[in-house]
């Protein structure tokens, strides 16, 4: 008896973390399915410990994921130095072939959610090492606080900083970049702190030197409707799912649990700030295709309480949806990756649907069989044809 109730449960278990209903169109199913199962089984972990008080899940999952980061050495393609640029930790990466000129610069922010990742971490060195191969260029890829031990607005200060010190035309000079070949690029949260502080830059009197392009992968760009298509439907997608994405936005500005469960029911923009639900209307941003099957709500207004504690989630700096026609006509050359199976991916497509419609210089690739984390997992045949099509616009127009 007791050899079939452990059986059951086993197999309980085993259907539990395995069975992912993947759609059909994603390729190399079992090697989605083998990283989402780790994912889930680390996640479940670190909740577990969460609930019995051992520690924060997120702390949890920095620690663990400390066991992925890769060393700053140098290969037989690139220079590896870490350094920080005004108090804020960096990685550069320098081709180790000579150049008659200074090179192109590409300043990199990874993804993570605001809470976990690093620029050291084995997927993103081994990103940055490829691009800085590929590409010719001087790679600096930047660290920033994480959630929960900081919050809205640090991690974009932070980023900011970095970005602005890099900007300077002896720092530049130092580390033999053209001036005139500066871009800024970052996948999912570091997709939403890139087009935050591109923005930020074009307000900025002080810093002479400006971008020329933005590269955002599967950006998140706004916190106000957790309720898009793309949410609605992606309760199973694989890596990234609706509440885990809410679970992200509330830490970034805040451990207070209420704010994560106004934002899982969609309810917390209080009437006040309702006007800025127009910059977020996936009816009238949305292509048809996406809107099919769906129909627009206005979110039900929240508590005025809620956005006097945490304002982050009414505020441009952490969602770059809500900035004005003026601030996005202006934006420099601008690249965006949307994959088809994302939570993310209206956010993308509703952000190209504002560029476009001011007349910003974008360009827009959209993967069909892609999921949210495809660029950066090392070994996926979607991952080799994601960067080389980043690779090639990024080789035409930085």
């Amino acid at each position: 008896m007791g050899r079939t109730v452990f059986l059951l449960i086993s197999v309980v278990l085993v259907a539990y973390y395995i069975y992912i209903p993947l759609p059909d169109a994603i390729e190399e199913p079992w090697k989605v399915v083998l990283e989402s199962t780790f994912l889930k089984i680390v996640m479940d972990l670190a909740s577990f410990g969460e609930r019995l008080g051992i520690n924060h899940s997120m702390e949890t999952l920095q620690l663990l994921m400390r066991f992925q980061d890769a060393p700053p050495t140098s290969d037989k393609n690139v220079t590896v130095m870490e350094t920080t640029f005004d108090s804020v930790h960096v990685r550069i990466y320098i081709p180790k072939r000579k150049s008659a000129m200074r090179r192109r610069g590409l300043f990199y922010i990874h993804g993570g959610g605001w809470c976990l990742g690093s620029a050291g971490s084995f997927m993103y060195d081994t990103l940055s090492r490829r691009t800085a191969h590929k590409l010719d260029a001087v790679v600096v890829s930047t660290d920033y606080g994480l959630a929960p031990k900081y919050h809205f607005p640090r991690q974009f200060e932070d980023v900011y900083r970095s970005l602005r010190w890099f900007l300077q035309e002896d720092i530049l000079e130092k580390y033999g970049v053209d001036p005139r070949r500066v871009g800024v690029s970052g996948d999912s949260a570091g997709g939403n702190l890139a087009a935050a502080v591109t923005q930020q830059l074009l307000q900025d009197p002080d810093v002479k030197i400006k971008l020329k392009v933005q590269a955002l992968i599967y950006p998140a760009l706004q916190a106000l409707d957790t309720n898009l298509p793309s949410q609605q439907e992606g309760s199973h997608y694989p890596l990234l799912t609706r509440s885990l994405m809410v679970r992200f936005w509330s830490e970034y500005f805040t451990t207070d649990q209420d704010l994560k469960k106004a934002m899982l029911l969609n309810q917390h923009v209080p009437t006040e700030f309702s006007h800025l639900l127009q910059f977020v209307n996936w009816s009238s941003l949305l292509p048809e295709r996406y809107k099919k099957g769906h129909f627009y709500k206005n979110p039900t207004p929240g508590n005025s309480e809620l956005v006097q504690k945490y304002p982050g989630f009414v505020d441009v700096k952490a969602c770059p949806l809500l900035a004005n026609d003026n601030i996005l006509h202006h934006l420099p050359l601008t690249y965006i990756i949307t994959c088809q199976y994302d939570v993310l991916r209206d956010d993308g497509l509703m952000y190209v649907q504002r560029l476009r419609n001011v007349g910003a210089h974008v360009t827009h690739h959209h993967f069909e069989d892609g999921f949210h984390g495809a660029f950066s997992l090392p070994g996926l045949k979607i991952t080799n044809r994601m960067q080389n099509q980043y690779f090639s616009w990024l080789i035409k127009n930085l």
